[in-house]
Formats: structure tokens, sequence, C-alpha cells
């Protein structure tokens, strides 16, 4: 399996409030990632795009949790 459908798997399992910390992690990397880019160029910078993707997934999948 890929990567992306591991995380995803994992999400289902996550309790609503494990989405909300791990959604206030991601969000501070994906703030520490983007003031280390604007100061010198990363590595890799596709990685905050990755990050924001994930954010994004933590959203959608506490969102359906809320629904249920």
């Amino acid at each position: 399996m890929s990567k992306k459908t591991d995380f995803v798997n994992s999400l289902k399992t996550m309790s609503e409030t494990d989405l909300q910390a791990r959604i206030s992690e991601d969000e501070i990397r994906l703030k520490k990632l983007k003031f280390a880019h604007a100061t010198s160029p990363l590595e890799n910078p596709m990685t905050i795009q990755a990050v924001r993707r994930d954010i994004a997934r933590l959203k959608t999948e506490l969102k359906n949790k809320a629904k249920s």
C-alpha cells in the first residue's frame, strides 16, 4: 500500500480529539515550513504541499465524524 492509503486508513480509527490535535500540530509544522522556505529555499518544497493536503484530509475526516 502507498503512504497516502495508509494515512487515510489510520484516520478512520482516530477519535475526534486526536484528529483535532493532529490538525493543530500539522498547522504549526506548515507555518514552520513556510517560514523556513521564505528565509532559505527548502530542499524539497513539495513537502509544503503534502502537509497542506494532509491537513485537508484531516479536516475532511473530522467533518465526516462530526456528521455521524
